[in-house]
């Protein structure tokens, strides 16, 4: 199978993959808890991957000076994207921010930086404990 080219794709691509790659970490962090209830297991991971959550882990990850330069240049193509969707109870600027934290997720998985992908993960998921993801509209 041929890998895209994280370069020529749009925020919108970048953050279809990112989703769904961000959320794998969360669900074998959860399941690693010894939780196996699906109704517990998906209450407990919107706390990770809902829009409010992933917009308050990229405040953070502003906050602590996490990200290089093409990093949040990654992130800023999702947040900038035009999406004909948006969530039904989330603030568009939330919504938005949300896609671009899964465009840098997306771009981690497609640029074969496993390593670095794992790292932010395990990091996002520390703050989530840590209660430090409370994000205002």
């Amino acid at each position: 199978m041929e890998q895209a080219d994280y370069r020529q794709l749009n925020g919108i691509a970048l953050a279809y993959l990112g989703d769904a790659v961000y959320e794998v970490f969360i669900r074998q962090h959860l399941l690693s808890k010894g939780l196996s209830k699906p109704t517990k297991l998906q209450h407990l991971a919107t706390h990770y991957v809902s829009a409010k959550a992933q917009a308050a882990l990229i405040d953070l990850m502003k906050t602590d000076d996490l990200l290089s330069e093409e990093e949040w240049s990654y992130f800023k193509r999702g947040r900038n994207a035009n999406s004909h969707t948006h969530a039904k109870h989330t603030a568009v600027l939330t919504y938005r921010i949300s896609t671009g934290f899964e465009a840098l997720m997306g771009y981690l998985q497609l640029s074969g930086q496993q390593d670095r992908l794992a790292e932010l993960a395990e990091w996002c998921i520390q703050q989530v404990e840590e209660g430090r993801t409370k994000h205002e509209d």
